[in-house]
């Protein structure tokens, strides 16, 4: 996942000044069928058939943060698109988008469809 261009800022004040930085308190993740790009301001959630953002935890060792529990969103009410991106944001709703990254494979979420992330499956990095 790529941090977006306000959340590398953020972390190279709080790394390399002394101002203080506002960190996130509650973690979400959205899905997206068209790309958010490091702006977090692009790209088109999901909205509609039942969608909601879930809340996510992580687990952080080294340079690895990983998702601490499985993530599943209710069955799709209607057709959610063709899922391309999912994106980490502070926020159940509005808020600011921390991270992005297009999905492996994309997704055709058609009704009654269920999305699940494993435990252990949503990995963010920094090298």
């Amino acid at each position: 996942m790529s941090l977006t261009n306000a959340f590398e800022t953020s972390t190279l004040q709080y790394l390399f000044t002394t101002g203080s930085v506002t960190r996130p308190t509650a973690w979400y993740l959205g899905l997206f069928t068209s790309d958010p790009t490091e702006t977090g301001a692009a790209g088109t959630e999901v909205s509609g058939g039942g969608y909601v953002r879930k809340a996510v935890t992580f687990t952080v060792s080294g340079n690895l943060a990983t998702n601490s529990a499985a993530i599943e969103w209710s069955a799709a009410s209607s057709s959610w698109g063709t899922v391309t991106h999912i994106a980490v944001l502070d926020a159940s709703s509005g808020g600011n988008m921390i991270a992005s990254n297009a999905l492996t494979t994309a997704k055709a979420v058609a009704t009654d469809d269920i999305i699940r992330v494993p435990a252990g499956d949503l990995d963010i990095t920094l090298d």
